[in-house]
């Protein structure tokens, strides 16, 4: 992760094509509701909330209807007014079974969200603020759906001076967070003094890639008089969003393998995140819908949509129409983000984009025949974080996990997808990733 102190970016990465034409210039619109919205448990890592609703029962948009089962946790809130139809398992994008709520909503509701106890930045305590975070049910935006609250409580003895609020959004198609920057500046202005007083660092950097050039004046021209924040462009490459890439091209500072942001003295929030906090603190209110991307070119009515929580694929797919011939939607964009294997699956917190391919695309890809590794390097080059995918990928082909892990720094791969992207071989690098690193996991929490 070498950088130069001037360059404002990281060493290796990619370009992919960053298709985000169809949807930049899209305001974002409001989405409507389905006939069923599903609401799952565990939307964010850690341990799944818990129903205080029954079947049956009356609920209203924004009301918590979940709540956390300790400090991993956050709150479920009502995507829309209407009644629980039941409490049960729906389909996950990690291809389980998870437990769900089933709210229908009522006909011609005016659907106004309830609102709690409001909390101010200036007279909040630290602690408060990361509670009433965990209350609003905020999680990473990003995609990583890391509890927001967790990651503001920093471990004793740590102490971070720089908070960076990450709008870099690097992944192909998606232009969301790019659209919050546009027309919710205010809103991440007023979240940032939250993230400050909660952490106690000192300043705020709002870090935009170059092709956002309207979104970084925009946020330049809200930031409030006197504030400790300012604006930093970065050159457009792939993954300047992960903010291990984002400390280093900003900062200079390379989280050390194993690390975290908070051992350089710096934390990292997705823009989005921020603007919600911004949002829904000053209202004692929680997250219960996101903007998020629905574009690709197997869509017909591309865009930015603020979707509520819990709407089901199917519906948000016939709603926007989409091609004959789509054979493929990924939640996330291309790079990192997840195929879909059912269209069951709802929208969750940490759904940034709804992309979807048709058979020009994917034929291409079907066509594409794995092959031997030959040794060219390219992976090498393309890795932002300096690993050796060609072994791991080697190790991984005979199922040694451990070995991947203990000699080759495989946890530290956050999957950005840079090596199976350049690979002439086509070898799905990172699919071979993701199994042997839950393979560890699971030997881990076996005691093996």
């Amino acid at each position: 992760m070498r950088s130069s102190p001037h360059s404002k970016t990281f060493a290796h990465g990619v370009h992919p094509p960053e298709c985000k034409d169809d949807t930049s210039a899209l305001p974002i619109r409001q989405f409507p509701f389905a006939p069923v919205q599903v609401v799952p448990l565990l939307q964010h890592l850690g341990k799944p909330a818990i129903a205080e609703v029954a079947e049956g029962q009356e609920v209203v948009r924004g009301q918590r209807i979940a709540r956390p089962d300790g400090f991993m946790s956050v709150a479920m809130h009502a995507p829309v007014s209407g009644v629980v139809q039941r409490i049960g398992l729906a389909p996950a994008i990690s291809g389980r079974m998870e437990p769900a709520i089933f709210v229908r909503p009522f006909p011609g509701s005016t659907q106004e969200p309830a609102q709690g106890r409001p909390v101010d930045a200036r007279t909040a305590t630290p602690e408060q603020i990361i509670a009433a975070v965990q209350e609003a049910g905020i999680v990473g935006l990003g995609g990583a759906s890391f509890p927001t609250h967790v990651k503001l409580k920093l471990p004793d003895g740590k102490r971070g001076d720089t908070l960076l609020i990450n709008g870099a959004e690097c992944e192909p198609y998606l232009t969301a967070d790019h659209r919050v920057m546009l027309e919710h500046a205010a809103d991440v202005m007023a979240g940032i003094p939250f993230l400050l007083k909660a952490t106690g660092t000192e300043r705020a950097i709002v870090c935009i890639e170059s092709n956002k050039q309207d979104a970084a004046a925009v946020m330049r021209a809200a930031i409030p008089p006197g504030q400790p924040v300012s604006v930093e462009v970065l050159p457009v490459k792939y993954p300047q969003g992960a903010e291990k890439m984002l400390i280093t091209a900003i900062l200079g500072r390379e989280v050390p393998s194993g690390g975290l942001p908070i051992d350089v003295g710096t934390l990292c929030v997705n823009v989005a995140t921020c603007a919600e906090i911004g949002q829904l603190l000053p209202r004692g209110a929680g997250i219960h819908e996101r903007v998020l991307t629905v574009g690709g070119p197997g869509i017909r009515k591309k865009g930015n949509y603020r979707v509520p929580i819990g709407t089901p694929l199917r519906f948000l797919l016939e709603s926007v129409g989409y091609e004959p011939d789509l054979t493929r939607v990924f939640l996330g964009g291309p790079m990192m983000g997840q195929a879909v294997s059912s269209l069951d699956i709802p929208v969750t917190k940490g759904t940034t984009g709804v992309i979807g391919f048709t058979a020009r695309e994917t034929g291409n890809v079907a066509e594409q025949r794995e092959h031997p590794c030959i040794r060219c390097g390219y992976c090498l080059e393309a890795c932002p974080i300096f690993l050796n995918p060609s072994m791991l990928g080697l190790l991984a082909r005979n199922e040694q996990h451990q070995r991947m892990a203990d000699d080759f720094h495989l946890m530290d791969c956050f999957e950005c997808g840079s090596c199976t992207f350049v690979c002439p071989a086509h070898i799905p690098l990172v699919q071979h990733f993701r199994i042997s690193k839950r393979a560890v996991r699971r030997a881990k929490a076996a005691g093996k």
